[in-house]
């Protein structure tokens, strides 16, 4: 049970510092947080965990931060924010992706302590960093799209749920259908395929619900800035 305890404390923690980004900057903050929040997720996601008795990689809570950003910048300030800060967080990730591959080109020197650690960690096939680009885009443009919907359908205040959950638990769904497509049918038989996409799904499904309470938070915050 110590990773299940870990791990809900650390969902917590990510949660609050989102809120607390988004109190000390204003909307900048929320910006800032999903060009952060989109670099560290791929980087977490080298580190494998067992967790509630799966086998899993950490990032998914990091990751599902930067729905909840949209998901908050869509509420308040509208589509096209949240459209923007998609962007943001893909040209944030592709030049991360880009720049390090370039720095694993140079020789390290004798004495270098760090090229493996860092070949460890950026030298991902080029598979994986399309599916995860990839995955990232489209998905983060149908959580931004599915909002707007069920905004106009389900438009009160104590619907709030209905719209934080339902747009993000669908664009989770083509997040881990997309990525775990490219990234592993034909390296892993179907039925390994399959039973990485269900768990993975199953921890993002987890991380949408967490985040519901701190979506409501962030709905009373900076009051009279919203766009209708």
């Amino acid at each position: 049970m110590f990773n299940e305890v870990i791990w809900f404390g650390f969902a917590f923690i990510n949660f609050i510092m989102v809120l607390l980004f988004y109190k000390w900057f204003d909307k900048t903050g929320l910006y800032v947080w999903l060009g952060f929040s989109t670099v560290v997720a791929n980087l977490q996601v080298v580190k494998t965990i067992e967790l509630f008795g799966l086998t899993a990689t950490l990032g998914n809570i990091m990751y599902g931060t930067a729905f909840l950003v949209t998901d908050i910048l869509n509420e308040k300030y509208g589509r096209d924010e949240a459209k923007k800060a998609v962007w943001l967080g893909f040209s944030t990730l592709i030049s991360l992706t880009i720049i390090m591959q370039v720095v694993l080109f140079f020789i390290p020197h004798e004495f270098d302590i760090a090229h493996e650690a860092l070949a460890t960690i950026f030298g991902l096939l080029p598979r994986i960093a399309v599916g995860s680009l990839l995955a990232y885009l489209v998905s983060q443009y149908t959580d931004v799209l599915l909002y707007s919907y069920f905004k106009k359908k389900f438009p009160q205040e104590n619907q709030l749920w209905i719209r934080n959950n339902g747009s993000t638990m669908i664009s989770q769904l083509t997040d881990t259908f997309i990525f775990t497509s490219i990234a592993f049918i034909g390296v892993f038989p179907m039925d390994v395929w399959l039973e990485i996409f269900i768990t993975t799904y199953f921890i993002k499904f987890l991380v949408a619900l967490l985040d519901t309470p701190f979506a409501y938070i962030a709905k009373n915050m900076h009051r009279g800035e919203e766009t209708k």
